[in-house]
């Protein structure tokens, strides 16, 4: 059955015609949940990589190179054109003629900014100590005191955390693994705090104080055996926190901390190197079989020729495969806080350096 135009079927294309170009107005706003959570996992995921990858590269002793991406712009064009047409014949000696016609374009262009982290600014940050202050006051928001400090911190008082130097692993003493799981007793107990002091000239000083009221008989105990070790005054009830690879007086606590290098580095040291990496010497040695503090088998990065099938984060390097496993959450947790560290150091590029931009089509 053929059917002839009439004067409302004119009126319901226009209609049509109308409403699809009001709907495309409404573009924009509904680009926004997809786009912010799509850009934030693929920089989060490109960040982690990028940390693992230049962590392998330490092993190797090769050069890390770090990229940060400056800026994403995401533009949307949108071009739209629709016409319609017609001639209704009131006499009925011809045909009536109803023409409608649309045409639509959409282009999504988003522009990518990468600034290389390179320059004196940079590599400072890279190489000053973390503030022995931003270490705790870490500690007071929750992390664990013996994965911290087992990680971030070269020496407590001179009693000395496992290192790699020049290539060496020195194992820790047993003391500071002691001190580590005193401190992380006393620190689920909540016998330990972290305050900043200021004196009249307004010269800030850290404060690390432990409790003495309402603390269980046990936990006393520990915090004795903690001073101890970390020969602290028994008396006082709270120590300066200073930066210094030895011991000061007994009423500070000395902290030898690491810079973020030192912190790459040391966590280089537990990769699982392919064998025949190993064989040829093209891997520097480590202590696969430790952990930032001390105890065996927590931490881990694997290596294999295949892609791991589930993996919190995975690199490939000289044809072989580094990842960290999904499941192994103590690895991760420490990969995660690398990465944190960088906002804890002074590492922003000069921002006067070119700028490499990437139009992705």
């Amino acid at each position: 059955m053929k059917l002839k135009p009439t004067l409302n079927h004119f009126l319901f294309a226009c209609g049509v015609a109308t409403t699809l170009l009001a709907d495309c107005t409404t573009l924009g706003p509904r680009t926004i949940s997809g786009d912010r959570f799509d850009y934030s996992s693929a920089v989060g995921d490109s960040w982690k990589q990028q940390t693992l990858l230049n962590i392998v590269k330490l092993r190797y002793m090769d050069l890390p190179v770090f990229v940060d991406v400056a800026s994403i712009v995401a533009g949307y064009s949108i071009e739209t054109s629709a016409n319609v047409g017609g001639q209704i014949n009131s006499n009925g000696t011809s045909g009536n003629v109803l023409s409608l016609g649309a045409a639509g374009k959409f282009t999504d262009r988003p522009t990518i900014t990468y600034v290389p982290m390179t320059g004196e600014k940079f590599l400072r940050g890279l190489l000053t100590p973390i503030e022995p202050k931003n270490i705790f006051f870490l500690l007071q928001s929750g992390y664990a005191a013996d994965f911290l400090l087992g990680l971030t911190v070269e020496s407590l008082n001179g009693v000395r955390n496992r290192s790699m130097i020049g290539g060496t692993v020195r194992e820790a003493d047993p003391d500071f693994l002691r001190a580590l799981e005193l401190l992380r007793d006393v620190q689920t107990a909540g016998a330990i705090g972290m305050r900043v002091e200021e004196d009249k000239a307004k010269v800030s000083t850290a404060v690390l104080f432990f409790r003495r009221e309402n603390v269980p008989p046990e936990i006393a105990a520990k915090l004795f055996e903690l001073r101890r070790i970390l020969k602290l005054a028994p008396g006082p009830q709270k120590y300066v926190l200073t930066y210094s690879p030895v011991r000061g007086s007994d009423e500070e606590l000395a902290v030898s901390s690491r810079s973020l290098m030192q912190i790459l580095m040391s966590f280089a040291s537990y990769i699982d190197v392919p064998e025949e990496h190993k064989a040829d010497r093209s891997a520097a040695p480590g202590g696969e079989d430790q952990t930032p503090g001390g105890k065996p088998g927590s931490v881990r990065i694997h290596s294999g020729k295949d892609k791991p099938s589930a993996a919190f984060a995975a690199v490939r390097y000289r044809d072989q495969w580094f990842w960290i496993a999904d499941d192994d959450w103590r690895t991760k947790r420490a990969l995660t806080a690398i990465m944190f560290f960088f906002t804890l150091t002074n590492t922003g590029g000069n921002e006067q350096l070119p700028l490499i931009t990437i139009p992705a089509q």
